[in-house]
């Protein structure tokens, strides 16, 4: 489905890449700080338990921040930085085990284009804890797409000064999952898709926060006892970019636990409320989050070929609003991909990187970047709220 919100600019984006090697593609993943021996054997022990120790190049070098190490995965498959086979490719299976979703999401991290930058190793460790329970959060959570309606359980209170805020005595981690999981609760609850990737973040914060920050979990929960940090505010607050029109991302490099936006390049349908683009998490594999059906994720081309015809669902009601007929999105969507020439023909168009805001011209739906969490470890403690 799809957004209302479109991407706003990052607080704070990845630094970027200075290029390892003559040539190299891969910048992977920079740890701030002196090592110790200790510290190197700990940071060994656990490469290899994931399995990629022996894929692993390391250096370490000197900048104007002081000294780093730096881990980037060995894998000649990765010329095009294409992640979408990576767990298939090191016989993972990260449905089944948290080690082999792990492993995924760290070998996604050291074949990055542009320097993964944590100050310490306990900081890598927790980004990486941190996008698994994004994806597994994402994996359960099934929505009912509203643009324009709103519903939660009895635990949280809306005003239009605070949005909505947990009432007293309610915990935030067991009420974001009554909120997000049909599982729990027994029913769907109302959310753009925007709104939904701010809740599935904010309960993947607290679970992470719950296990290496907890007094940050206490002020969290405090937060959103008084005000809700929503849109605009919660990306300046928790997430930063990494990626720019200036130095995009490969279109097929993607980490478990990204969000990102697909946008619609279609001016006229971009233009009815909740079809001007796609906000998902990647979860690994090769699919992205589907709120609406999660049991039918959405591939790299379903997405790309559903976006481009939402041109051909738009309609008009007696008033002249328009508004979007899935059902014809639908048809289409599987004329399509039951044709490989007219699903390559559309994908050469939707796979080009996005115009940039307010142009409509020769640009696809593919961003040039994507959004992570800040750090969240005492000390180097950086979400702004």
């Amino acid at each position: 489905m799809s957004a209302s919100t479109a991407p706003v600019a990052s607080a704070a984006a990845a630094v970027p890449a200075t290029a390892p090697d003559s040539g190299a593609l891969i910048a992977g993943v920079r740890v701030g700080g002196a090592w110790s021996e200790d510290l190197q054997a700990r940071c060994r022990r656990w490469l290899s338990d994931h399995g990629l120790g022996d894929l692993i190049e390391q250096d370490a070098g000197v900048d104007a921040w002081g000294p780093w190490q730096r881990f980037r995965l060995s894998w000649p498959q990765a010329a095009d930085l294409d992640t979408a086979g990576l767990a298939q490719s090191l016989r993972l299976s990260p449905d089944d085990s948290d080690r082999d979703l792990d492993a995924e999401i760290l070998a996604a991290l050291l074949l990055s284009p542009v320097p993964f930058d944590f100050p310490s190793l306990d900081e890598w460790q927790s980004a990486v804890r941190l996008r698994r329970f994004i994806v597994q959060a994402g994996r359960r959570t099934v929505l009912a797409f509203d643009t324009e309606q709103a519903e939660r359980p009895d635990c949280w209170r809306w005003s239009e000064e605070t949005g909505f805020i947990l009432l007293p005595g309610h915990e935030l981690i067991p009420s974001l999952e009554q909120t997000l999981w049909p599982d729990v609760s027994g029913r769907l609850y109302s959310f753009s898709c925007y709104r939904a990737t701010e809740y599935v973040l904010l309960l993947a914060m607290a679970r992470e926060l719950q296990v290496s920050n907890p007094a940050a979990l206490a002020a969290l929960q405090a937060q959103w006892q008084r005000k809700a940090i929503q849109s605009g505010p919660f990306h300046d607050a928790f997430l930063h970019e990494y990626g720019s029109l200036q130095a995009p991302l490969p279109p097929r490099y993607y980490v478990p636990g990204d969000r990102l936006w697909f946008r619609n390049p279609h001016e006229p349908s971009a233009n009815v409320e909740g079809y001007e683009g796609s906000w998902v998490f990647y979860l690994g594999q090769g699919h992205f989050t589907n709120f609406w059906k999660p049991d039918q994720p959405y591939t790299l081309t379903y997405k790309c070929v559903e976006i481009h015809h939402w041109r051909h669902g738009l309609r008009q009601d007696a008033a002249a609003k328009a508004w979007m007929d899935e059902s014809i999105v639908e048809a289409r969507v599987a004329e399509t991909l039951a044709d490989p020439l007219a699903t390559n023909r559309i994908l050469d168009r939707m796979m080009r990187l996005r115009d940039p805001a307010g142009v409509y011209d020769q640009g696809g739906c593919i961003d040039a970047s994507r959004e992570a969490v800040r750090c969240v470890r005492p000390g180097t403690f950086d979400l702004g709220f």
